[in-house]
């Protein structure tokens, strides 16, 4: 054990007790005030070295070698407790690191169109079996929305397309729609299929576009919804309605303005945009190293602050802003338990390295809701200042409207907007399996 480290432990535990033992055997406990309890062991120096000048990402870089151990407890133990004591005054190597970060996120976040193909490959073009081991059956990767809180996975993402349908006020047949960052298709095809709307999927992901494509050709909806392998500033066509979930953390902070302009440019006068994206609570900030390394290199949870500032510079109204708390968390757990369910057959997949990685993301990701000021936004955006009605009753209007017809039908197969069926529906897929 090297004193600095002992130095640095001391000074970053401010809450809870964490018990150290460091790769020469000797064994250290770290007090503060009342909080979480969780133990680790370091097996070489060179980590103790490395926790040091960068923990942020030694830290992570450490674990999938197998080099730190929980000892005892829980890696979600071990990081509940690293976690809530990092959003105290740190340590120096942290504290510079961070603001090195900081000083570099333009560089970091510039994303031309060649680089977030790039972005977009290193985790969207896995293996599509991984994801059906832990996501919804319709394959939903984003904070799923739980109107009681006791919603099953599948239950709690159906109900937030229902809560972005109702925003987008689908009120009359063969709306043109964009999808900005469609994934594998999910919300584009529950909007053509359950609200009469005619939509373009676009994605960067070749993996995800195979398999929208597929999807749309198998429920009958292929003339319907499209999808294009296609750069959201590459879009000139108007749309009627305007949906985003999950893309925005992707765009880059110093294209805030572009992509907000191009919105502009693209949205009809009396049309209407709904984003959804993963924010923080505490103003701008910088990407973790390792989620930026491993996970999402280019991406960036942002501020209310930094994207209200963008969309005001760019002629458009806000007409309604929803901050959903908790739900990406509980969203996480439930993906945390799936994949510790099929564990094994990740690692058969790819390997144990890779199965830590991914158990250190999700960790990670659950716990930046619960203790480090993480969020998701919803965001109503319109051109015009009258696009939408005086009041947002009619959103929920709507959408229990919708949820009470999923009761009664058994199914989940909302309404379009005032309760009244849509224009033109294709038939509902009967199983859960959905190939993507």
């Amino acid at each position: 054990m090297t004193p600095v480290i002992d130095r640095v432990l001391r000074s970053f535990i401010s809450r809870g007790r964490l018990d150290v033992v460091f790769a020469d055997g000797t064994r250290r406990t770290y007090v503060g005030a009342p909080g979480p309890v969780a133990a680790m062991r370091i097996l070489y120096p060179s980590v103790e070295r490395r926790l040091i000048f960068n923990p942020g990402l030694a830290f992570g870089e450490a674990y999938m070698d197998g080099a730190v151990v929980p000892d005892g407890c829980t890696l979600y133990d071990l990081l509940d407790l690293l976690m809530t004591n990092s959003m105290g005054t740190g340590h120096a190597g942290e504290m510079v690191a961070s603001l090195v970060r900081y000083g570099k996120r333009t560089w970091t976040q510039f994303n031309p169109a060649s680089r977030s193909r790039r972005n977009v490959a290193h985790h969207y073009d896995l293996n599509g079996a991984l994801y059906d081991l832990f996501l919804d059956r319709d394959r939903q990767y984003s904070c799923a929305y739980f109107p009681r809180g006791d919603e099953t996975l599948d239950e709690a993402q159906e109900a937030k397309k229902r809560h972005i349908a109702a925003k987008l006020r689908l009120d009359r047949p063969d709306l043109e729609v964009l999808d900005i960052g469609c994934g594998w298709g999910g919300m584009a095809l529950t909007l053509a299929r359950d609200y009469g709307a005619r939509v373009t999927g676009i994605t960067l992901s070749e993996e995800q576009l195979g398999v929208a494509r597929r999807r749309a050709a198998e429920e009958g909806l292929s003339d319907r919804v499209r999808f294009e392998l296609v750069d959201y500033r590459a879009v000139t066509r108007r749309y009627d309605r305007i949906v985003s979930v999950g893309m925005f953390e992707h765009v880059g902070v110093g294209h805030y303005r572009q992509f907000f302009g191009i919105v502009h440019d693209i949205l009809a006068e009396d049309g209407v945009m709904l984003l959804h994206s993963i924010g923080r609570n505490d103003g701008p900030g910088s990407t973790n190293p390792w989620i930026d390394r491993y996970i999402f290199p280019g991406g960036y949870s942002p501020s209310l602050s930094e994207t209200f500032a963008a969309i005001e510079k760019s002629g458009l109204w806000v007409t309604d802003c929803e901050v959903l708390r908790l739900h990406y968390a509980k969203t996480i757990a439930l993906w945390r338990e799936r994949f510790a369910a099929s564990r094994a057959r990740v690692a058969a997949m790819y390997d144990e390295r890779f199965c830590r990685m991914f158990e250190f993301y999700l960790v990670g990701a659950e716990l930046s809701f619960r203790v480090q000021g993480h969020m998701n936004f919803q965001l109503q955006i319109t051109r015009s200042i009258d696009a939408v009605p005086l009041t947002r009753d009619y959103m929920l209007d709507t959408e229990r409207a919708a949820a009470l017809s999923c009761v009664a039908d058994n199914v989940e197969e909302p309404l379009a907007v005032g309760g009244k069926a849509p224009a033109r529906r294709a038939p509902r897929r009967k199983t859960a399996k959905t190939g993507g």
